[in-house]
């Protein structure tokens, strides 16, 4: 897959990850309401939906390339270059 497409079809699965986590809360939340008398089934079916967007989400992510680019970022400005951040003991050294 091409990066760019790589990249768009990340996007969409974060989207939709994100669409699908919002739709599974609101329905969990609007069940709580009594007089509109929702299916406890349903419900369940929400909760796990919460957990399948999410996943969705991290799936867009690792897809898109968006993980590996914080990881390196965090590294970057914690560590850098210094050798004493390569599996070094238990001597943490930033520079300010």
């Amino acid at each position: 897959m091409k990066r760019k497409s790589a990249m768009v079809a990340g996007n969409a699965l974060m989207g939709l990850g994100l669409i699908t986590m919002i739709l599974g809360v609101g329905y969990a939340v609007l069940n709580q309401l009594p007089q509109l008398q929702l299916s406890s089934w349903l419900t369940q079916a929400s909760i796990f939906g919460i957990f399948i967007g999410a996943l969705m989400w991290l799936v867009g992510a690792r897809l898109s390339g968006r993980e590996k680019i914080t990881d390196r970022y965090y590294w970057v400005r914690y560590c850098g270059d210094d050798k004493r951040c390569r599996r070094a003991g238990h001597y943490h050294h930033r520079a300010h």
